[in-house]
């Protein structure tokens, strides 16, 4: 984890990369925490047996709601800014999401500051977020994450 002792410090690392985290598993439990929160229980998500049967990838796989929720989880392993009350999520910029991501896998997080503005109250920053898979190449998401640090 980075840690910043103020925004001003994290504003300045504009077009530098924030790190890259640690695995986490996307399980079969996490799937279905997703599918029930968003209602969204489509067999190739949480029918394992079907998904074996029918499924292009043979298994379940993960919402691509799931994947990039989980950029959060990522921003909070990466970056730490001392003198911040709280963050907002302002919405995103753009999201790509290339690729399913099969349960068992275990995804990772690539952060880079995009861009950066100082506010009154905080700073706005646009945080790429790219999503790996271990054992594969191309990311399986790009999202491009817009947020308002208050101080």
């Amino acid at each position: 984890m980075s840690r910043y002792d103020n925004i001003d410090a994290l504003l300045e690392r504009v077009g530098q990369p924030l790190g890259t985290t640690g695995w986490h598993l996307v399980d079969q439990a996490r799937i279905n925490a997703i599918a029930d929160t968003t209602g969204d229980h489509q067999w190739i998500h949480v029918d394992e047996k079907r998904a074996a049967a029918e499924s292009p990838f043979q298994t379940t796989i993960a919402h691509g709601m799931l994947t990039l929720s989980l950029c959060a989880t990522f921003l909070s392993e990466l970056v730490k800014v001392d003198g911040v009350r709280l963050v907002i999520n302002a919405g995103l910029n753009k999201v790509r999401l290339r690729a399913p991501v099969p349960v068992g896998s275990r995804v990772r997080g690539v952060a880079t500051l995009l861009e950066t503005r100082r506010m009154a109250a905080g700073g706005r920053v646009v945080v790429q977020m790219r999503v790996e898979v271990e054992g594969e190449i191309k990311p399986v998401c790009v999202a491009d994450w817009v947020l308002v640090f208050h101080e």
